[in-house]
C-alpha cells in the first residue's frame, strides 16, 4: 500500500497532502510506504507502481467552498474540481487514463481530498484546514486498516 501526499507546502494549504504523507511515514505502519507528489502524472505513475492500494491526499478548490472539510471520493468524481495538485493544468484525474493505458494503475485508487482556504504562495496551512490534519491522517489510517474494498472507490480495470 501506498499513501502520496500530493501538494506543494509552499502553496498554504496545498502542503496538506505532503504534511500528511509526513505524519503517517512516522507512524511507521507495516506494509505502508508514504511519498509525496507534485501531481504530475507521471510522477503519480511511478508513485502507486506496483501498489494494491493508492491513498492519494490533496488539497482541492471547490464552489462553494467549506475550507477544511474533509471527504474521501474517486477520481471520476474529481473530474470538473480545481485540484491543487501543482502549477500544471494535469493532475490525478488526468494520470488513471494514462496509467490504464500503460498498465500501471493501482488495483484501488482512494482519494482523500481536503477543501483548501488558500492557495497562493507561502507556508503554513490555514486555520480550517489545519484543524483538519489530524481528520485526515485518521482517514488514511482506515484506508490502512479496512479488511474490504468499500464501495465508492475505484478499480483499475
Amino acid at each position: 500500500m501506498v499513501v502520496i501526499g500530493v501538494g506543494n507546502e509552499y502553496r498554504h494549504d496545498d502542503g496538506i497532502g505532503p504534511l500528511v504523507a509526513s505524519q503517517i511515514e512516522r507512524l511507521g505502519l507495516p506494509g505502508v510506504l508514504a511519498t509525496v507528489c507534485d501531481g504530475e502524472p507521471t510522477g503519480l505513475l511511478d508513485a502507486w507502481a506496483d501498489a494494491d492500494l493508492a491513498v492519494v491526499v490533496d488539497a482541492v478548490l471547490c464552489d462553494p467552498s467549506t475550507p477544511g472539510r474533509v471527504w474521501r471520493t474517486t477520481v471520476d468524481a474529481l473530474r470538473g474540481v480545481t485540484t491543487a495538485t501543482s502549477s500544471h493544468a494535469l493532475g490525478i484525474p488526468d494520470a488513471v487514463p494514462l496509467g490504464r493505458a500503460l498498465g500501471r494503475v493501482p488495483r484501488e485508487l482512494v482519494v482523500i481530498a481536503v477543501e483548501a482556504a488558500c492557495l497562493d504562495l507561502g507556508a503554513g496551512l490555514s486555520d480550517p484546514v489545519a484543524a483538519a490534519l489530524p481528520r485526515v491522517v485518521e482517514a488514511v489510517r482506515a484506508e490502512v486498516d479496512r479488511p474490504e474494498t468499500p464501495s465508492g472507490s475505484i478499480s483499475a480495470e
